[in-house]
């Protein structure tokens, strides 16, 4: 898995974006760029656009954020009616210039550009078959390796889309993808639904996306959810639909409401705003709690602290004020460097703290390490008693789909009572949403969703390799 943020337990792997215009006149590479600025949250090492000219991709990537990789000038370079675009933080592979995406390929009856929401569980095995057959790689991604068996099974039929095809029988995990193939768009998206993949369309443009607020900026309309295991082509403006074999059910990542997409967007058809609202009322129902005022970690708490105040009667204040101009910070080699780095994101706001009942509301608790340094901070600030509540309940095991978390043994709720908790963490009390808030408060069924982080229980075999060093 790749590397933690200290800020942030959880990291999702990748943002995409696809767009095509009905005019050939017309280059798209600021419209990519527009949507991959949109959904920067879901990642910040790097960043790439590709786009086709002439039987010819072109393409660009960079270590940073959307608008440190691209400038204007560059922009004009990359022109074309086709492209797609992608953000990453590394869990499969490295956080390095080799491994940005999109990944692009030229061989001699086939160029394919390549970008990947997702985590192949069997990409080491997958890998090492293609190594055998000879095939050379540039990169450690999962993404590589789904383009190097497009690539084969193209060689063996000549049919992008049966190539397509065999090439996800063979693909474990998670996967919402924008392909160049030929000069064809494909969007495709796994067959459990894991990672959220929508379509936008008006009379210029397509728009294919990880999230629909892509869409917004576009000033696009949101026409629907990617299907899981739909094979989306367009070509000549022409959009046709393929599918692999269906699953019984679907496993729609639920930390995708909790935490990862923002407040705005539609995913797998809901909106992520009333789920996180649903959290909060959910909370006030478990945990009543005696207090003088409820406070979010921001930002993506802020919803469910809203309807908790609601629920609860408990006056809302921001107790927290987060700065929104430090930009990444990452993995530092003391404590003390850890605590600074959170204080540089977030500040009390000592007036509202001070001699109060604080109840504080968070998405996740994953290692712990981030609450304790906030919870230190409210102690600091004056609270009289902390309480904290979670929107997601104890997180017992590691994500293999394209969450970037920490190994079992450094989960915080693993082999350790509430009571410890609560001491390990200094609050006076600790309470997390139940299995069945959760899955009431989407309002999916639970069969509908993976849970595999706060169950055991996942969607998919997992390799003993990986299984392993969890």
């Amino acid at each position: 898995m790749g590397r933690q943020n200290v800020q942030n337990d959880l990291q999702d792997k990748c943002g995409v974006v696809g767009v095509y215009s009905y005019d050939e006149s017309v280059d798209v590479a600021s419209w990519i760029y527009s949507g991959l600025y949109t959904i920067q949250h879901r990642g910040q090492e790097s960043a790439g656009i590709s786009v086709l000219k002439e039987g010819r991709i072109n393409t660009h990537v960079g270590m940073g954020l959307v608008s440190d990789v691209f400038d204007n000038n560059l922009l004009d370079i990359l022109n074309g009616n086709v492209g797609i675009g992608h953000v990453r933080y590394s869990t499969t592979g490295d956080s390095s210039h080799e491994n940005c995406s999109p990944f692009v390929e030229h061989k001699e009856n086939i160029i394919i550009s390549i970008g990947h929401n997702g985590d192949i569980v069997n990409s080491t095995s997958l890998r090492k078959e293609l190594l055998e057959s000879n095939h050379e790689f540039k990169s450690t991604t999962d993404s590589e390796v789904i383009c190097h068996l497009i690539i084969d099974e193209y060689n063996k039929s000549g049919d992008v889309v049966l190539a397509i095809q065999k090439t996800c029988s063979k693909l474990i995990g998670s996967y919402s993808l924008v392909i160049l193939i030929n000069g064809v768009l494909y969007a495709v998206r796994d067959p459990l639904g894991m990672k959220p993949l929508a379509l936008g369309r008006s009379d210029e443009f397509l728009v294919i996306a990880s999230e629909t607020v892509a869409f917004d900026s576009l000033d696009i309309p949101y026409i629907r959810s990617i299907e899981p295991g739909e094979i989306l082509e367009i070509d000549n403006g022409k959009e046709t639909s393929y599918f692999l074999p269906k699953e019984e059910h679907t496993a729609n990542c639920m930390f995708e409401y909790l935490y990862f997409a923002r407040p705005d967007s539609i995913i797998f058809d809901k909106s992520v705003y009333e789920v996180r609202l649903n959290v909060g009322k959910r909370l006030a129902q478990e945990y009543p709690i005696d207090a003088d005022v409820v406070i979010a970690v921001p930002d993506s708490a802020i919803p469910a602290t809203l309807a908790y105040a609601r629920e609860s009667k408990i006056p809302y204040a921001e107790g927290l004020i987060k700065n929104r101009y430090v930009g990444r910070t990452f993995i530092m080699p003391t404590q003390k460097d850890r605590d600074i780095a959170v204080k540089l994101k977030m500040n009390t706001l000592n007036s509202v703290i001070k001699d109060k009942r604080v109840i504080v509301i968070d998405d996740s608790v994953v290692r712990g390490t981030t609450s304790k340094t906030i919870i230190k901070m409210l102690r600091d600030a004056g609270a009289s008693e902390v309480h904290l509540l979670v929107g997601c309940p104890e997180i017992i095991s590691p994500c293999f789909y394209g969450i970037a978390m920490a190994t079992k043994e450094e989960l915080l709720a693993v082999d350790r009572t509430t009571e410890e908790i609560c001491d390990e963490i200094g609050v006076d009390s600790i309470g997390y949403i139940s299995i069945e808030g959760l899955v009431e408060s989407i309002g999916t069924p639970r069969e509908d969703l993976c849970l595999g982080c706060i169950t055991g229980d996942y969607p998919t075999v997992i390799p003993d390799d990986l299984l392993d060093n969890e």
